[in-house]
């Protein structure tokens, strides 16, 4: 959970940050992205997050506390054509299975600028609907196997023994082999990733 912000609130007392917090997450949640001070978003931002989290879930108490925040009920058109459908009703059933196989990081912040009249910095807040690359982890995870390859290396104890200068530069020469096969493995991966 996150830490609570310390400062002023938005809007002035609690009830009408919890407001102003609950209408920028059903109009994020309606239209996919939308514009408002960088305050104002990155206050957004977890409360979004913790949403998305609980519809991903998908359950009926998730239903629930998602119904609890998100007051705006009024069914909409958003094709203009079919039936009308909550915003609940569209986190759960088209926007929580795109976002089914990420871990985190559902929203975006983009700094865009200074509002004109008062100067205001201005961001775009928008879901993240990409979906996660397979390439980028598996690459991910060769890098860290080799990480721990390295570091269990370094971690094992040294074993001081009076061994001829012989011996010792062969240890030397085969800790660099195994290192350079590692790395061959490793562009071997990702070069059947980049065929693929």
């Amino acid at each position: 959970m996150p830490t609570p912000t310390k400062g002023p609130r938005l809007g002035g007392g609690s009830a009408h940050e919890r407001a102003i917090l609950a209408n920028l997450a059903s109009s994020l949640f309606e239209h996919g992205r939308i514009t408002t001070t960088v305050t104002r978003a990155k206050r957004l931002q977890p409360l979004a997050e913790r949403l998305l989290t609980k519809a991903k879930r998908g359950d009926l108490h998730a239903r629930r506390q998602v119904s609890a925040v998100i007051r705006n009920k009024t069914p909409r058109r958003w094709d203009g054509e079919g039936d009308a459908y909550t915003i609940v009703h569209r986190l759960f059933n088209e926007i929580a299975p795109k976002l089914a196989d990420r871990e985190g990081g559902y929203t975006r912040i983009t700094k865009v600028g200074n509002r004109k009249g008062d100067n205001a910095a201005m961001a775009v807040i928008e879901l993240v609907l990409e979906p996660v690359s397979p390439k980028q982890a598996v690459v991910r995870e060769a890098e860290g196997a080799t990480k721990r390859s390295v570091k269990e290396k370094a971690a094992a104890p040294a074993q001081v023994d009076e061994a001829p200068a012989t011996e010792a530069a062969t240890d030397e020469v085969s800790a660099e082999e195994s290192a350079v096969h590692e790395d061959a493995a490793v562009e071997a991966a990702t070069e059947a990733l980049e065929t693929k």
